[in-house]
């Protein structure tokens, strides 16, 4: 009997980590001209449909858990399309997370990659959306499984829904908590190819990728910062995983920030408030925002005169920059970020470069810009570098479009070649902003256009034959 009952639980087991999907929920629809409004780009190439799945991958401690993330979803059912994960980052609260948040906040990442044709994945992380238990804050293990996990779970909800087809491109992106996220992602991937993926290209953006280094050396420095919040949530977050930080909050805290930080412990406050209350507690106090003023003094010492501290062991166990990436790979940050400092960006950049990292290149996108005023030139950024490489094919299953030219080559430097093109119709070039560059009648089959002063970018190539139309990307490198 008890062999029979070690055999069932075994086979159950088996079953339930071979099975990832759990459910699937439309969330919205949004067609081509929604996105293209909302995002204010006039070339989305796309509706796309926003779906809630749930999966199953192990918690911290290795027991299954069901956790959630958004998947954009492309509409057309004529092309392949390549995969896409976006990290997300900090979320102030259980539920401030893509899969809830479709229609605003860092949730419509997906439908702008959607549009873009990508098939996008937004993992939730463990510990928020429908995962149990405290959120593991910039642990790179965790932020890796819950995303490969998800790509599991994907392949059986491409395969249950049946009216999208996806290729073997797997890009990786994500910001802030997402860029080490991203970073974490990116690495797992490439030193374990037992996971069964490969990245095509990563662009992670203004993340923390130096945990023991930059970020710690901010937080024990004397300098005003204004989110202190991020030092108890990673604090809790390394004794959820690794459980030996301390017994009891006032082991760490001072007991006037204990008391503040145990109901967002217990899930009973916000991140974002939490915040606010360590601000005016700090600047009460202390004349500033100085988050090391919260840690008990000897903590403090400890942390710094003992390279092998607890604490300084579980920070270095999620650095996610000591590691020479293979594939094509930019990081883009912003010199006036308040937040995550672009020193994370510098350090990453000078250790991966004498590791060997190929194809790899630092950026800053805007010097000016602070964290929140980054997103933006960072993610057109990072639209950009993937365009080069993103592969979007017609479906063999597809029927032959009757309006359709080819173009070549792509990306291109000084010339462009399109061919197959009706006798009767109109050709224009739009850049991102919906400006046209180029504009003629169409009277032959074949044509060349120079585009040698055209500035590096994406724009798109528009035909338009009576009332069909058709557009193709077109990416203009040097």
């Amino acid at each position: 009997m008890r062999i029979f009952l070690f055999a069932f639980l075994f086979f159950v087991a088996q079953a339930l980590t071979a099975q990832n999907l759990i459910s699937s929920t439309l969330l919205l629809t949004k067609t081509k001209a929604q996105l293209n409004t909302q995002f204010g780009v006039p070339f989305i190439q796309y509706g796309a449909k926003l779906y809630r799945i749930t999966y199953t991958t192990p918690d911290i401690n290795g027991v299954l858990d069901t956790a959630s993330g958004l998947v954009g979803v492309p509409n057309d059912a004529t092309k392949v399309f390549p995969r896409l994960v976006y990290q997300h980052g900090t979320s102030s609260s259980k539920l401030d997370v893509p899969s809830y948040n479709a229609s605003n906040g860092e949730g419509t990442i997906g439908g702008l990659f959607a549009g873009m044709g990508y098939f996008s994945l937004l993992p939730d992380y463990l510990g928020l959306g429908t995962s149990r238990g405290f959120h593991p804050y910039v642990h790179a293990a965790s932020e890796a499984s819950a995303a490969l996990d998800m790509l599991r779970a994907a392949e059986q909800f491409v395969a249950q829904l049946g009216t999208v087809q996806v290729n073997d491109q797997l890009f990786i992106t994500g910001y802030s908590q997402g860029g080490h996220g991203a970073m974490a992602l990116h690495k797992t991937i490439q030193e374990d190819p037992a996971q069964g993926f490969v990245t095509t290209a990563a662009a992670p953006m203004s993340g923390p990728y130096s945990i023991s280094g930059v970020m710690r050396d901010l937080i024990l420095s004397e300098t005003p910062y204004f989110n202190p919040n991020y030092l108890p949530n990673t604090i809790l977050s390394y004794q959820t995983v690794y459980k030996n930080l301390f017994v009891n909050l006032e082991d760490v805290f001072k007991p006037n920030y204990a008391t503040l930080i145990e109901p967002f412990y217990n899930g009973t406050k916000s991140l974002g408030t939490l915040n606010s209350q360590l601000i005016a507690q700090l600047t009460s106090e202390f004349g500033a925002s100085i988050p090391r003023k919260m840690l008990q003094e000897s903590i403090v010492n400890e942390v710094i005169n003992n390279p092998n501290h607890p604490f300084n062991l579980a920070l270095r166990d999620n650095d996610v920059y000591q590691w020479a990436p293979t594939t094509p790979t930019r990081v883009f940050y912003c010199k006036a970020d308040d937040q995550v400092p672009y020193r994370n960006s510098i350090v990453a950049r000078d250790t991966m470069s004498a590791l060997g990292a190929v194809d790899f290149q630092v950026i800053d996108v805007d010097s000016t810009q602070d964290h929140g005023g980054c997103v933006t030139p960072a993610l057109i950024q990072t639209l950009l570098f993937f365009a080069g490489l993103q592969q979007v094919t017609t479906s063999s299953n597809a029927p032959v479009s009757v309006l359709d030219f080819q173009l070549a080559p792509n990306p291109a430097r000084e010339e462009i070649t399109l061919r197959d093109l009706p006798f009767d119709g109109q050709l224009d070039i739009l850049d991102i902003h919906g400006r046209v560059y180029f504009s003629t009648p169409v009277t032959t089959q074949g044509l060349s256009i120079q585009v040698g002063t055209v500035p590096s970018g994406i724009y798109m190539v528009r035909l338009q034959n009576g009332e069909n139309s058709v557009m193709k990307k077109l990416v203009v490198q040097r």
